[in-house]
């Protein structure tokens, strides 16, 4: 048998980097709970979650039961047309959870996002307004397909290297949002922002009175805000959703990773009653989009699986205890030298580096302490699955700390 490595080194492009891979490639044979084995047998504490969706942990019996009961019964049908429980089942879930009543459900978290401005887009067209701009915030990241990346912060994300391809948009610091709303107010299709943490732009926590300007203002302008709780939604901030720390609803909203809780892609954008009644009933009557695997129902299920494992659990206990853990432990890596700053909310865990140059440093250093943490240009962040034992959790702030003091 050819080497997993050898083969991965020939063939497999891997997100973010080149080919064959510039940095470390590890091989997994297998996961459970909180625990990736490698290939070796080398167990790691997985601190990451899966890119922050297995806020169940690895291989949960109920996701896993759900997933094959639907797979012997249809496996897959396309949307067009056609209906099936489960989705009529996680639309009904979905919008009991965010007050929103309309669900599109599509296959990622781009895919949800750019669903959301073409919704905000076609909106407003049904109200007679030609308007595309949309305002987003300085290092604010929405995703990788070319609506997303023209809301992504052009000059501090990685999508700046495609320069005038992108979509030209509005930007600005969370604390100019309020001017820079009235000033632009015309000429919005929306405003979209990612409640209380910006994720992949910084790892960035804020304050929610952001939150609430910006809900008082578009209300007032009839601009449609867009909360984007990709990353936020499900628990990671210690609420439900990261628009519930300023107590506000957004017009539109996207959901994608815990959504299934690490099992199967999906994601979804929902929508206020209001806002597909006036697109639904306008000359233009239909939402244009349709992704071949939209309402796929074995995701469906295990969605509709995970959201009901979330709920009957006690979440929020679990979220408050790991944000202490991670406030008590990484407060001490305030007083490095090489760091800039360290911050923590719900289910993360942030030390920010003064220096990008550390990343695949601090990574070997994790590893060889037998947690799994991907450092991403200054930051060193943990976001951990919501049933982490003490002692997991211990395990990852003791290795940030260590991977930090060998720098």
């Amino acid at each position: 048998m050819i080497d997993t490595l050898i083969l991965d080194s020939k063939h497999t492009w891997h997100p973010y980097n080149s080919l064959p891979s510039k940095t470390k490639i590890l091989p997994v044979k297998e996961t459970y709970a909180q625990t990736i084995v490698l290939e070796d047998g080398t167990k790691l504490v997985d601190g990451m979650s899966s890119w922050w969706s297995a806020i169940h942990g690895y291989n949960h019996p109920v996701l896993v039961e759900a997933l094959k009961q639907q797979a012997d019964i249809m496996p897959h049908i396309m949307f067009g047309g056609l209906t099936h429980r489960p989705a009529v089942e996680l639309c009904k879930k979905l919008s009991d959870l965010t007050g929103l009543e309309s669900i599109f459900l599509a296959d990622s978290g781009s895919v949800s996002v750019e669903v959301a401005l073409k919704t905000a887009i076609l909106y407003n067209k049904a109200k007679g307004k030609n308007v595309d701009k949309f305002i987003a915030l300085n290092h604010s990241y929405h995703g990788d397909t070319l609506g997303c990346m023209g809301v992504c912060d052009p000059v501090n994300s990685m999508h700046s290297l495609y320069g005038e391809y992108l979509n030209k948009n509005i930007f600005c610091d969370v604390e100019d949002l309020e001017e820079t709303i009235t000033k632009h107010k015309d000429e919005l299709a929306g405003v979209i922002v990612e409640p209380i943490v910006q994720g992949a732009g910084g790892m960035k926590i804020h304050s929610p009175s952001y939150l609430k300007i910006a809900r008082e203002l578009c209300s007032f302008y009839d601009i449609p805000l867009i909360a984007d709780e990709i990353a936020t939604g499900f628990g990671h901030t210690g609420l439900m959703w990261g628009c519930d720390h300023a107590n506000i609803k957004p017009d539109i909203m996207t959901v994608g990773k815990s959504l299934t809780g690490g099992i199967m892609t999906l994601a979804a954008m929902l929508t206020s009653k209001h806002i597909s009644d006036a697109i639904s009933n306008s000359d233009i009557g239909v939402l244009m989009h349709g992704p071949t695997f939209m309402g796929n129902p074995l995701a469906c299920s295990v969605a509709n699986a995970s959201i009901d494992l979330l709920l009957s659990s006690p979440w929020q206990e679990r979220v408050k205890n790991i944000e202490k853990t991670f406030k008590k432990d990484l407060e001490v890596l305030k007083e490095h030298p090489l760091v800039e700053d360290v911050r923590s909310i719900g289910a993360i865990g942030v030390v920010e580096l003064k220096s990008d140059t550390f990343a695949q440093k601090l990574q070997d250093s994790c590893v060889k302490e037998g947690v799994w943490l991907r450092p991403f240009g200054r930051l060193l962040y943990s976001i951990v699955a919501y049933t982490i034992t003490e002692d997991e959790l211990k395990k990852i702030t003791s290795a940030m700390k260590k991977a930090v003091y060998n720098l």
